[in-house]
């Protein structure tokens, strides 16, 4: 495997990150006079890598019971459903 397969890896999982929750609660805790702002990077990178290599190890352990299942169809249609539940709401409101 080379290393240009990993980029798209990176990416997707980069813009994902981006504004995501996550990242406002690592911004408000680095807010906090009483944290260092090191100690904040580290503890959010490994709770990001720690969750990270858990959703690695089911979908590997998955892939193999999965094979039949059109699962980036599935997580597609399942995004438009949560995309589409979102602009209803804020409209509704």
């Amino acid at each position: 495997m080379s290393l240009y397969a990993l980029v798209p890896v990176f990416v997707a999982v980069f813009l994902a990150e981006l504004g995501d929750k996550t990242q406002v609660a690592s911004l408000l805790f680095a807010t906090d006079e009483d944290l260092n702002p090191w100690l904040v990077f580290a503890a959010a990178s490994l709770a990001l890598t720690a969750s990270t290599g858990i959703a690695v190890l089911l979908g590997s352990y998955a892939a193999k019971y999965l094979d039949m299942v059109p699962i980036r169809l599935l997580a597609g249609i399942g995004f438009i459903l949560i995309g589409s539940w979102s602009v209803f709401t804020h409209f509704k409101a």
